[in-house]
């Protein structure tokens, strides 16, 4: 379902001093009404806002815009084991779940400019930045930092584009169907990019990485592509460059031989020190060209040109007050 136009849509402002109509994030989300249908941007004043961020189920069509990641920070710190929250677990969940500093289970939420933190430290295990439990979401130049399970694409479908994703395990995860499209991917340390946890080759979820970077801390191979959550984890990187942090050999089967068989790891017309093709292990490879089409491409995640949901950075078209 698409969105209203930026004329009819709501505004609401948020300032930690007082100065906007709500002092949280939190609060701002809660005036959005259960059911909405008209799309309500929260434009958030510079801050870094510490508190967990809950977007309900239905509380739909709602956009978070700051004027810069850099300067429009949500943080929190809850790990997989240690979950401070204002809503219920019954609600968030428990464990990984219900860890993220921020949870979107709304439809068609946007994300401009915003950046999304877990700042548990390194060695804190699971923490996560973000988790995304809804449809139709898309994220333009944000940034989810942490460590383990920074970035939970769990469910539905996602756009990012010139987004900055850093982490160490894991930290791209879950089930959805996403298209990253010109982000830069940071490895801190030593891990795996993606653990994606499709379940059957039935399902048409995966992740897919166009014309992405790819970096690390400045040492060699020592960051995995990705390894299978899910037995048929779908996975792949196109004309994105890798730095030397990939490992030679790419992609990891989580210990289980099974996966090898299952598992869709692929990679097409990448480049860099970390793309080394003819190291690469057996049971990933190189896309031909007709078989690459279908992930290059916005209906990958957009697949009805009538009813379309791309392309609505309502936010950015509703000019800041001097």
């Amino acid at each position: 379902m698409a969105a209203s136009g930026a004329a009819s849509a709501v505004v609401i402002t948020v300032a930690q001093n007082g100065s906007g109509d709500y002092s949280t994030v939190q609060q701002a989300v809660d005036a959005v009404p259960f059911g909405n249908t008209r799309r309500t941007i929260i434009r958030l004043s510079p801050g870094v806002y510490r508190q967990p961020v809950y977007v309900p189920k239905t509380k739909n069509f709602i956009t978070f815009a700051g004027l810069s990641p850099e300067q429009t920070v949500l943080s929190w710190n809850n790990t997989a084991t240690k979950i401070e929250h204002h809503q219920a677990s019954r609600l968030i969940g428990t464990g990984t779940f219900g860890c993220g500093s921020v949870i979107v289970e709304g439809e068609d939420f946007i994300a401009e400019n915003i950046t999304f933190e877990n700042s548990a430290p390194q060695g804190s295990g699971q923490a996560v930045a973000l988790r995304v439990t809804a449809d139709r979401c898309a994220f333009y130049n944000c940034r989810f930092l942490g460590w383990q399970d920074t970035l939970y694409l769990h469910h539905g479908k996602q756009y990012l584009r010139d987004c900055y994703v850093e982490g160490s395990v894991d930290f791209i995860f879950g089930n959805s169907t996403a298209l990253l499209e010109h982000c830069h991917i940071h490895c801190k340390s030593e891990g795996f990019i993606t653990a994606q946890s499709r379940k059957s080759s039935l399902e048409t979820t995966g992740y897919v990485f166009l014309r992405c970077v790819i970096t690390g801390n400045g040492k060699a191979s020592y960051a995995y592509l990705g390894r299978p959550w899910g037995p048929f984890g779908r996975v792949v990187y196109a004309y994105t460059y890798m730095d030397q942090c990939v490992r030679h050999e790419g992609w990891h089967n989580w210990g289980k031989c099974e996966n090898e068989r299952s598992a869709c790891f692929y990679e097409y017309r990448c480049f860099g020190p970390g793309c080394c093709q003819s190291k690469r292990i057996g049971w990933a490879r190189e896309l031909m060209d007709d078989e690459a089409m279908q992930f290059l491409v916005h209906t990958y995640v957009d697949p009805d040109p009538q009813r379309s949901w791309l392309a609505q950075r309502m936010g950015i078209r509703i000019p800041y007050s001097a």
